[in-house]
């Protein structure tokens, strides 16, 4: 099989109810870091690692994010004639050429590995492909799946973000049960979903980002129900320790920041904000204003 990557999947089917009231309307990967919808980091960083062909799993009421990445002529036209090229320069960005993204419906919430099983028929029975869950944006100079997809090329396998995190934190994630580190590259034995911080074989955290082999369809085929009584995407690909597929993790350059929490889209706006030269300056003007003021008060 070959470890050449140009497929990934996109599961935004969530509901994004830690958002509500505003995910009413608005489909969560919609909404912004400055000026760019978090599923536009997502898209950008694909297509950085070399991925041509787009493959959405949404759910009921996610048109917006459809019409999203569709053409609109009329705005075009305005922004020509109005010679705002970078505007129009940035609106094209968002453009997505026709059959580029496929758009398959998960019909009921049932976790990630569900999600991603819905779109077996798209991925062919040889091909290597990437998952790329939107809320996690991670910032850096190389982006983190193309990272992943150069260190792909010589282990192959099943490869997975990862990361330390804080024993405080570990059981809202996937953790990796190590046996083996080189550089940045973690030969995981086991992966559990979700442990206790007692249970947990390790601090490393499985994030958003992975590439897969096409067995991984296979082993979630039954629909077994792992943590929190949903299809979980890590017990399938814990499967796969053993069969000839290893799983490794890649320990990425760059800063995650969880948008599908609150305080992690909060400090992402910030950040994201920051790194801008045009608000720089005036939104850390700001920034310092409000550290001052409960001593000013004082």
């Amino acid at each position: 099989m070959s470890n050449k990557v140009t497929k990934a999947i996109f599961p935004v089917a969530g509901l994004g109810t830690r958002f509500l009231p505003a995910t009413k309307s608005i489909p969560k990967e919609i909404m912004t870091l400055v000026d760019r919808p978090l599923i536009q980091y997502a898209i950008d960083e694909a297509r950085e690692a070399g991925i041509t062909d787009f493959i959405f799993v949404t759910a009921r009421g996610k048109y917006a994010l459809e019409d999203y990445f569709d053409s609109n002529p009329e705005l075009e036209k305005l922004l020509l004639k109005k010679g705002k090229t970078a505007l129009l320069d940035e609106l094209k960005r968002t453009d997505m050429e026709s059959g580029a993204i496929a758009y398959i419906r998960q019909r009921e919430a049932r976790g990630l590995g569900h999600a991603v099983w819905c779109a077996r028929r798209l991925v062919a029975p040889n091909e290597a492909f990437a998952v790329l869950l939107p809320d996690d944006v991670i910032s850096g100079r190389v982006g983190c799946l193309k990272q992943m997809v150069d260190a792909y090329q010589e282990v192959g396998g099943n490869m997975v973000a990862t990361m330390e995190v804080p024993p405080a934190q570990i059981s809202n994630y996937g953790v990796l049960d190590p046996s083996k580190t080189d550089g940045r590259l973690v030969t995981a034995k086991g992966m559990v979903e979700k442990p206790s911080t007692d249970a947990a074989p390790s601090n490393l955290a499985v994030i958003g980002r992975y590439i897969l082999r096409p067995e991984v369809f296979a082993a979630l085929k039954d629909q077994k129900t792992g943590a929190g009584g949903e299809v979980q995407l890590t017990d399938a690909i814990c499967a796969q320790i053993g069969s000839g597929a290893p799983v490794t993790g890649y320990r990425f350059k760059g800063e995650r920041f969880d948008c599908g929490s609150k305080a992690g889209y909060l400090q992402a706006t910030v950040a994201f904000g920051l790194a801008r030269a045009e608000l720089h300056d005036e939104f850390r003007t700001f920034l310092d204003s409000i550290a001052n003021m409960p001593r000013a008060a004082e």
